[in-house]
């Protein structure tokens, strides 16, 4: 088996525990044990982080409430995952690729499988595992290690990711 790569988007305070604006709820936090029984499982792969890490006055706050803003305690990563070393890499946008160095670190890994987890499967990850496929990266989606705040979205991201963008649901 080749070298693999795994994409952690946005498990983050912000997201994941409760009192925060953007707080995914408890199927949200039910993902947090199988990210990491993944982790530990994939001793091997290359961990990233990928996590929303937002200027004071961010555009994207016309549409979501305000989170995750650069160095305060929501936008860092939760407890759970602290024993797992990664690099960080923090992102303005939906996509990990959006105005970052993922695609820079990807290229130097050569990764012949990356797996995403994470939240939310209908923004975050569905917009991150579409910039991998476009790069035509085989991306595989474990559907116990991803989460978002509403499940109907979560079923039609899905289903999208495995049907239009071609990555593998596990």
């Amino acid at each position: 088996m080749g070298k693999e790569v795994i994409i952690v988007v946005d498990m983050l305070k912000g997201f994941l525990e409760k009192g925060y604006p953007l707080y995914c709820g408890g199927d949200a936090r039910a993902i947090i044990p199988n990210v990491v029984s993944l982790l530990k499982d994939k001793k091997d792969a290359e961990i990233i982080y990928v996590c929303d890490n937002h200027a004071e006055d961010d555009k994207e706050f016309k549409m979501f409430p305000r989170h995750c803003v650069k160095g305060s305690v929501e936008s860092e990563i939760i407890e759970e995952l602290k024993p797992f070393k990664g690099r960080v890499i923090p992102k303005t946008r939906y996509s990990g690729f959006y105005n970052t160095n993922l695609e820079s670190i990807l290229k130097e890994i050569a990764p012949e499988k990356v797996i995403v987890a994470g939240v939310c499967t209908d923004i975050c990850i569905m917009h991150t595992v579409a910039d991998l496929r476009n790069r035509d990266y085989n991306v595989e989606v474990p559907a116990s290690c991803v989460a978002s705040f509403d499940n109907d979205n979560h079923r039609f991201a899905l289903k999208h990711i495995e049907k239009v963008l071609g990555a593998k649901i596990v």
